[in-house]
């Protein structure tokens, strides 16, 4: 495609980009599960306004910008107050959950050498942790050891101390895990990397912003966040359950001590100091601002509000699949999160997620075991009883048909 000789007019692009839009997933509509996750007019109206204002800065240099500086750490503070963070805490914003966690680990394997002298670096984590580890391993030179979870996806504890080695720089744990939504058990995870000298990473990148809040309106919550001994480091998002535009999670060190081994520092060439504290260089600020907005908008009543939405959206669903012939909730779900899979061989639940998406609605498909990953939201609040209508009747639709489509969680082209 080439460039046009002549530039289009706003309308013309606003047009041909509305064009290309029109088999994207209707999140607007409630109808993802995942992905997208919608906060309302009031979060949609400050967003916009916030994004215009500083669609251009620039967070590579906060000198330049310190409004950006401030922004980040206001940002990161009510998320150190949030997870029970001491006074020493400190961190930085990133652009999503895989760079927070590409942080933890480049971080992990720094303080390891610095600390301990390992040039060898490797760590311990269960089949359920997100793929981004395996990518920060791949990236940062840090072998892993992948224990499978327990019989309840939790992570498997003896499993994993099994698996320490004295190169072992380290342990991760999920509050909650990706695939089935259960909690790991961190306080017992943080204690064999306290023990082993390690460091230990809560992914709290799905439940950030969900659990904290669970817990003020009064559910029974296992420990998770640096109220246990031994956690370094802990990732959240804020452009999931945060309901904030994408582009903006924190990760959050026990110290500042701890949070100088995700900073690269060179000042090797002409141009100067040069120092980053995560991947990018260049940040937009676009998105730094509008969660510094949406946090302020919101509110603990705005998030204690749509918390108490969400999580009886998602234990009205899971009912509703407990009286579905055919299927079935993987495990005992924690929060907002639960995987659906087949309770007989009849059924190809894969064949039942093609035929939800023929309907406007969008799961991720995962394995093993095949299943469709469900993250609830407060969008999903409204639709749940047409979700569970369309779910049975999907079913039923599936029951004889072909295998269905395998897709992956990708950018592949």
């Amino acid at each position: 495609m080439p460039l046009p000789e002549h530039g289009l007019t706003t309308a013309e692009i606003v047009a041909a980009l509305d064009a290309k839009r029109t088999r994207d997933a209707r999140w607007h509509e409630g109808r993802t599960f995942g992905l997208v996750f919608d906060g309302g007019p009031e979060v949609h109206e400050v967003a916009e306004a916030v994004a215009a204002m500083f669609l251009h800065e620039n967070a590579l240099n906060t000198g330049a910008f310190p409004s950006l500086g401030e922004i980040q750490a206001e940002v990161v503070g009510i998320c150190a107050e949030l997870f029970h963070a001491p006074p020493t805490a400190a961190g930085f914003m990133t652009s999503g959950g895989t760079e927070s966690i590409l942080m933890a680990v480049k971080a992990a394997r720094e303080r390891g050498k610095a600390e301990r002298g390992i040039t060898d670096p490797h760590m311990v984590l269960p089949a359920s942790a997100h793929a981004a580890f395996h990518k920060g391993a791949h990236y940062f030179g840090v072998r892993t050891t992948t224990v499978p979870v327990a019989p309840d996806w939790r992570a498997d504890v003896d499993a994993m101390a099994d698996a320490l080695t004295d190169d072992t720089v380290l342990v991760v744990g999920s509050a909650p895990q990706y695939p089935q939504g259960v909690i790991d058990p961190i306080p017992e995870l943080a204690a064999l990397a306290a023990e082993a000298g390690a460091s230990c990473h809560v992914d709290a990148c799905m439940g950030g912003f969900v659990l904290p809040f669970m817990e003020r309106l009064g559910s029974p919550m296992a420990p998770w966040d640096f109220r246990v001994p031994g956690v370094t480091t802990i990732s959240a998002d804020l452009h999931k359950l945060g309901y904030v535009p994408k582009g903006a999670s924190v990760i959050l060190h026990r110290t500042k001590e701890l949070r100088r081994y995700q900073t690269f520092v060179f000042d090797g060439w002409l141009g100067g100091l040069y120092a980053s504290p995560a991947m990018q260089g260049t940040r937009p600020a676009l998105p730094m601002a509008c969660a510094w907005a949406v946090l302020h908008r919101l509110g603990m009543e705005g998030y204690l509000r749509l918390t108490r939405a969400t999580i009886d959206a998602a234990e009205r669903i899971r009912a509703g699949i407990a009286g579905i012939d055919g299927l079935a909730v993987l495990g005992r779900p924690d929060a907002h999160m639960h995987a659906i899979t087949a309770s007989d061989p009849a059924t190809d639940v894969f064949a039942v997620g093609d035929a939800l998406g023929e309907g406007g609605w969008y799961h991720d498909k995962q394995s093993p075991p095949p299943s469709l990953h469900a993250t609830v939201s407060a969008g999903n609040a409204p639709v749940v009883e047409e979700y569970l209508a369309d779910l049975r009747a999907c079913t039923d639709t599936a029951r004889g048909r072909e295998a269905g489509t395998n897709a992956g969680y990708a950018t592949l082209d």
